[in-house]
């Protein structure tokens, strides 16, 4: 068992499972964990965020249920639906077999055989590990009406179907959101959780995350990586790379045996690290060069 009897022990259990976190974000998981709150991660794409629900949940050893936001996400689609086939199947049987009994028929088709569960009614169903780690990705490519639907369900941990009733969970699921922030999520639906922004790591982070994730990449090109990423995140690009674009990276120049970065070689290998066609091509030419260079004076001492 997962040992998050304290900030100290959460920070020990998230760096188990290799993600390394630092010490405020380690104090509000603790903090969401041990008062049942929801947890609320804001920041760049790429900065771990969904990353910590997939840990906790591993770590824990619970189930991860994920509901993927998208434009025009509503309540049914992420609560239930029906298995019409199914039960068209059904009703062409009663009808074969001469059935005359519509109300036992109506009660049948609109029961648990042919209810899909979606995310939101997983998450409120028992589970025999224990409640399971929620996780509401991506809330900010929703729009307002499903946020004032999710902000009820969080507060009593309760769907309603109309057919069957309220669903009730036993024990509330450990709850994440997330959110990229493309738009403003309404303030009454933070104000239900604890909110920590995730930012890109330091340098001394980076290269911990890296030797968690790659571990096979010597020291020094691991140094060079991270040195150039963080340069690279200065510039004025479109999507900057995130910290699963610098593990990817890292991955890809290992398969490459590369043992330390050059020009050709960054050029080579940049899709692996940026993916839009207008930031690659503003690393073409000296760019790339330049950046490298600056990179490695970051790393000569002072």
């Amino acid at each position: 068992m997962a040992d998050i009897s304290s900030i100290d022990a959460v920070e020990r259990t998230l760096a188990a499972q290799g993600y390394v976190s630092d010490r405020a974000l380690a104090t509000v998981v603790f903090l969401a964990l041990r008062l049942g709150r929801p947890l609320f991660l804001e920041g760049e794409a790429g900065t771990g965020k969904t990353e910590i629900a997939k840990t906790l949940a591993q770590a824990l050893g619970r189930r991860l249920i994920r509901l993927q936001c998208y434009e025009g996400l509503d309540a049914a689609q992420a609560v239930y639906d029906w298995n019409f086939p199914a039960q068209m199947v059904a009703i062409r049987t009663a009808e074969a077999t001469g059935s005359t009994d519509r109300d036992a028929l109506q009660d049948e088709l609109f029961g648990p055989d042919y209810l899909i569960e979606r995310p939101l009614l997983q998450a409120m169903r028992p589970h025999a590990e224990g409640p399971p780690v929620l996780l509401i990705d991506e809330l900010d490519r929703t729009d307002e009406p499903f946020e004032a639907f999710l902000l009820e369900a969080l507060s009593d941990f309760q769907v309603t179907i109309p057919e069957i009733g309220t669903i009730a969970a036993p024990e509330p699921p450990i709850v994440i959101l997330t959110s990229n922030r493309t738009r403003e999520v309404h303030d009454a639906l933070k104000r239900r959780c604890l909110y920590h922004w995730v930012d890109y790591p330091s340098h001394a982070r980076e290269m911990e995350i890296l030797a968690a994730r790659a571990p096979d990449a010597a020291e020094g090109l691991s140094r060079e990586v991270v040195a150039f990423v963080q340069r690279l995140r200065t510039e004025d690009l479109f999507k900057k790379p995130g910290v699963a674009e610098t593990i990817d990276w890292a991955k890809c120049l290992l398969a490459l045996d590369t043992l330390t970065l050059s020009p050709e070689v960054i050029a080579d290998t940049l899709g692996a690290l940026l993916k839009y066609q207008d930031d690659i091509q503003k690393l073409q030419g000296s760019e790339a060069k330049r950046l490298l260079d600056e990179a490695r004076a970051s790393l000569e001492p002072a």
